[in-house]
C-alpha cells in the first residue's frame, strides 16, 4: 500500500503472515492445514488496521483489492517473511501456525532482524508442544490447579483394541478426537462401544495417536485470554461466549455454520447470578500464564451436566483462534468467537486488533522462550 509522505517515527509498519508451509510430522502426527492458509482472516485484519492512525500496512502487492483475500499477506516461508522485512515491516502479525522448525524460529536471515521486529504470535517452540492436546491436558492435570474431564491417550500400537477400550472404565457417551487437530475436525461423540471402535479406527488412519475423553453434557462456552500488555500486568480473560445449536453434541466448524448463529456473549447479569463463569475464566487465565503465552488464545469449556450451576471443565486449548471479522465489502456478516467476546467489552473489531498489536513481542524473546523458562 502507498506510504504516507511524512510518516511518523512511531508508526507501526505491520505485515500479515499466512500459512503457506505445512506443519511437520511430530510423533507420527501432522496437524492439518486450513484451506487458504488463513488468508481470509489476514485480509480482514490488514484492511481494518490500515485505517487506524499510527499504523501502516505492508503488503506484497500495491493496493490489494478489499473484495479479495489475496495480496494482503505474505506467505510464512523464509522468503515471504524476508520480503515483508525488506519492505520495512516493524511488526509481523503471524496469523498462521508456527512450530519449532518454522523460519521465524530457525532462519538465520530472519534472525538478523530479531531485535528490530516485533511479532503478534506465540513462541514457535512452545506452540509445537502446546498443539499436542494430550501434552497440554496432561500438564494441566498434573498441576492440580485446573478442572478437566477424564481422558486417555490411545495409540495405534498393534494391541487388541477391544481389550484396551474395555480396560479404561469408559462412561458413555465418550468423545474421540485427534491429538493435533484443527477446529472440530475428527471430533465425535460416541454413544456405545461399537460406535467408538469404528471412530477410533477411522481416526487412526490419519493419526497414530488419539484422545478419548468423558463427554461433558452441559452448556458449552469459550474463553478468550489476552496476553500481558502495558495496560495489563498479566494474562486476562475477555467476557465468556456461550455456545448452542450443536450438531451431534459438537459445535460445528465455523466454515459451515457462522458463529453468530450459535454463539453469544454471557451478560453481566448472568455472570452475577452464576459464580461458575468467573471461576472458569480465572482457570483459563491460569492456563495461559502457565503456558507462557504471548498472544491471544481461546479455551473451550463445558459444564459437566445440564444442571444449572454445574461446574465447568476445560476441554480444548486453542493456540490459533479464528480472527476473521467485518469491514471488507461482502464480509459484513463475518465474526469470530473472539470478536463476539470483545464486543461485549465494548471493543469493535479494529479495537480488538489494535489491542492484539499492542501485545507484540520482540522476535528475540519469542525465539528464546522454552517451557523451562516461562
Amino acid at each position: 500500500m502507498s506510504q504516507p509522505q511524512n510518516r511518523s517515527v512511531h508508526t507501526a509498519r505491520v505485515a500479515l503472515l499466512y500459512q503457506a508451509i505445512e506443519s511437520p510430522i511430530i510423533n507420527g502426527v501432522r496437524k492439518p492445514m486450513k484451506p487458504g492458509g488463513y488468508q481470509d482472516g489476514c485480509a480482514d485484519i490488514a484492511f481494518n488496521l490500515s485505517s487506524q492512525a499510527g499504523i501502516e500496512i505492508i503488503t506484497p502487492i500495491d493496493s490489494p483489492s478489499p473484495r479479495l483475500h489475496v495480496g494482503w499477506s505474505f506467505p510464512d516461508s523464509e522468503e515471504g517473511i524476508l520480503n515483508a522485512l525488506n519492505k520495512g515491516a516493524t511488526h509481523l502479525f503471524a496469523n498462521t501456525v508456527v512450530f519449532a522448525s518454522h523460519p521465524l524460529q530457525t532462519s538465520e536471515r530472519v534472525g538478523a532482524y530479531q531485535d528490530k521486529v516485533k511479532i503478534v504470535g506465540h513462541p514457535p517452540c512452545m506452540v509445537e508442544l502446546h498443539d499436542d492436546k494430550h501434552y497440554v491436558n496432561d500438564m494441566l492435570r498434573k498441576s492440580g490447579q485446573f478442572t478437566l474431564p477424564r481422558g486417555w491417550l490411545l495409540e495405534d500400537d498393534g494391541q487388541d483394541l477391544d481389550a484396551r477400550l474395555n480396560s479404561l472404565d469408559l462412561h458413555f457417551p465418550t468423545v474421540g478426537k485427534p491429538v493435533r487437530g484443527r477446529g472440530s475436525h475428527g471430533v465425535k461423540v460416541c454413544h456405545d462401544l461399537d460406535e467408538l471402535r469404528a471412530h477410533v479406527q477411522a481416526l487412526w488412519k490419519e493419526s497414530p495417536a488419539i484422545i478419548l475423553e468423558d463427554y461433558l453434557a452441559g452448556e458449552e462456552a469459550t474463553v478468550t485470554v489476552m496476553p500481558p500488555s502495558d495496560e495489563h500486568a498479566t494474562h486476562w480473560a475477555l467476557p465468556i461466549v456461550t455456545r448452542f445449536n450443536h450438531a451431534n453434541g459438537v459445535a460445528p466448524y465455523n466454515g459451515i455454520v457462522a458463529v453468530t448463529a450459535n454463539s453469544r456473549a454471557v451478560t453481566p447479569e448472568e455472570y452475577a447470578a452464576d459464580a461458575t463463569y468467573s471461576a472458569i475464566a480465572k482457570e483459563c487465565e491460569g492456563v495461559a500464564k502457565m503456558m507462557g503465552l504471548t498472544a491471544i488464545m481461546r479455551i473451550d469449556v463445558r459444564r459437566f451436566t445440564e444442571q444449572p450451576g454445574s461446574k465447568f471443565a476445560l476441554f480444548d486449548v486453542n493456540m490459533k483462534p479464528n480472527m476473521t471479522g467485518p469491514g471488507r465489502p461482502g464480509r459484513e456478516d463475518q465474526a469470530s468467537l473472539t470478536a463476539i467476546a470483545a464486543a461485549q467489552l465494548g471493543w469493535d473489531y479494529p479495537r480488538l486488533l489494535k489491542e492484539m498489536l499492542s501485545g507484540a513481542q520482540p522476535l528475540r524473546r519469542l525465539r528464546e522462550m522454552r517451557p523451562e523458562n516461562v
